[in-house]
């Protein structure tokens, strides 16, 4: 037969689209033609296919020869479509005569050799060849990507020439090894940390209820030792949570995390807002997307620019982060939890009992401005670290906390309890939830309102603090607030407050 029909899937943003490969053989000068709109780097595979098919011991047909990559208004780019061709000219060449290629979908790049090789975001590929039922061949190299998805559907090959002897002869090929799980809970324990017992409970608060948090102090007073144990007093992701974490990585670098792991992010300050958002010609993910169900930390806060921490106020209430392109619009899952660490002043030493503070009345104000209202606004809890005393420093043993493990076990147990009521954290609650959830009493009505004249709270900011008291009374297990819960929680404000 000259013509043949092979599957495969292109990339856009966190979806795979079914691309159709139809091949066709006509009499002719030799040539090769690829169209459906193709990138350079699809173009430049008819190179790489003849190569690979000659060594790999078949013919390349001296015929015309036209690939057609449906649907044409689709671009496509990278290695991926490599694969799919070379299995579509054996096709419809005769070299891979009986084999019914319906109920396939193939994906990956050829070595000149022939060797299968790697390409990016090959598990939402597989994601979407499960669910049409499909069996999808891969690479090796992206073996450790198919291994998430735990399907009998998902088989690798490390060579052309293997993949086509299992086609011919009805073989399977080996399945995907078993998934890479996460290690326990790695990293370093909130029992290294020295003294800080606010900043561990608002950390708690924090992990408890997915709240953001803003940690600010003169420098050494643990912002950043506090920060990095946040991952390991959270527990594992469920799976389906999982899948979409590895998805992305998978998209953005090929190397899935470990199942269940969630993500640590720290980007330096001097990041672009398209490194935070993502972006390029087609949208890849960036930072907010790649915490997505994990942690974004950004130490020395102020020292971002003021335009690139902009871009985190619609994803910090949304959960995630729309990226539009003149010829495309692709939308990333970004729910991440962001921890911040700043000092009080450009110095550091501002209300420091030890070390005077150096800054003027401009410089402070400079300092200030760097961050906007609406952003501060967004952060649930804003908690200053002092300095430890000298009893502290020189009795270590003395003011060591509690381990993650302990922590972790309170804050998974509230997790739970939430959950079975409510299906979310109490940080993603919508406010007409929210109101049922946190019915009030006269008196802790009149509290709020008081709070509400003397700080100045917006409406945002008085849902958080709701947010906030709601999760504190999940950590006891009650099902009414109580007045300390709204205490607690207007508390952890603490940038609110007017000066004086």
């Amino acid at each position: 037969m000259s013509l043949s029909i092979v599957y495969t899937r292109a990339r856009v943003g966190v979806d795979a689209p079914l691309v159709t490969v139809e091949t066709h053989l006509s009499n002719g000068l030799p040539s090769l033609s690829i169209v459906g709109l193709p990138e350079s780097s699809v173009k430049e595979a008819k190179d790489r296919v003849r190569s690979a098919l000659l060594n790999s011991g078949f013919q390349f047909p001296t015929r015309r020869i036209t690939i057609n990559l449906a649907p044409a208004d689709l671009p496509k780019e990278g290695g991926r479509y490599d694969l799919p061709m070379a299995i579509g000219i054996l096709a419809a060449s005769d070299q891979l005569s009986g084999v019914a290629l319906e109920g396939y979908e193939l994906l990956g790049e050829l070595a000149l050799s022939g060797e299968l090789r790697a390409c990016s975001g090959a598990l939402s590929a597989m994601m979407a060849a499960e669910q049409a039922g499909r069996c999808m061949l891969i690479p090796v190299a992206n073996a450790a990507e198919g291994a998430l998805l735990q399907s009998p559907r998902i088989r690798c090959a490390p060579h052309l020439l293997a993949l086509c002897r299992a086609l011919t002869e009805g073989q399977p090929l080996p399945p995907c090894p078993p998934p890479a799980m996460a290690d326990g809970h790695p990293g370093p324990c909130l029992s290294d940390l020295v003294g800080q017992f606010q900043g561990r409970r608002a950390l708690e608060v924090a992990a408890s209820g997915g709240h953001s948090l803003l940690l600010y102090g003169p420098p050494g007073t643990g912002k950043t030792m506090l920060a990095s144990r946040l991952p390991g007093i959270l527990p594992a992701l469920e799976r389906e949570e999982a899948l979409q974490v590895a998805n992305l990585y998978s998209i953005a670098s090929g190397h899935p995390l470990a199942l269940g792991q969630r993500p640590f992010r720290a980007p330096h300050h001097s990041a672009s807002s398209v490194a935070l958002v993502g972006g390029g010609g087609n949208p890849r993910p960036g930072e907010i997307s790649l915490a997505h169900r994990g942690v974004l930390f950004l130490d020395e806060l102020p020292e971002f620019d003021r335009r690139v921490l902009e871009v985190l106020r619609e994803p910090l209430e949304s959960g995630e982060i729309v990226i539009s392109r003149a010829a495309r619009q692709v939308t990333f899952p970004a729910r991440f939890q962001l921890v911040a660490a700043m000092n009080p002043c450009p110095c550091g030493y501002r209300g420091d009992s030890e070390r005077p503070c150096r800054c003027t009345t401009a410089q402070l104000e400079r300092y200030q401005q760097k961050l906007s209202g609406p952003l501060l606004d967004r952060i649930d809890l804003q908690v200053e670290l002092g300095r430890l005393p000298a009893s502290a420093l020189a009795q270590l043993d003395a003011y060591r906390g509690e381990p993650s493990s302990a922590v972790r076990d309170r804050v998974s147990a509230c997790h739970r309890f939430q959950f079975e009521r409510q299906g979310c954290l109490n940080s993603a609650l919508d406010n007409r939830s929210l109101m049922r959830v946190c019915a009030l009493e006269p008196s802790q009505s009149r509290l709020l309102e008081r709070a509400i004249e003397q700080l100045g709270l917006s409406g945002r900011a008085y849902h958080r603090v709701l947010r906030m008291a709601r999760t504190l009374g999940d950590m006891e297990q009650t099902g009414s607030l109580e007045e300390h819960h709204l205490n607690e929680a207007l508390g952890f404000r603490q940038l609110d407050r007017p000066p004086g």
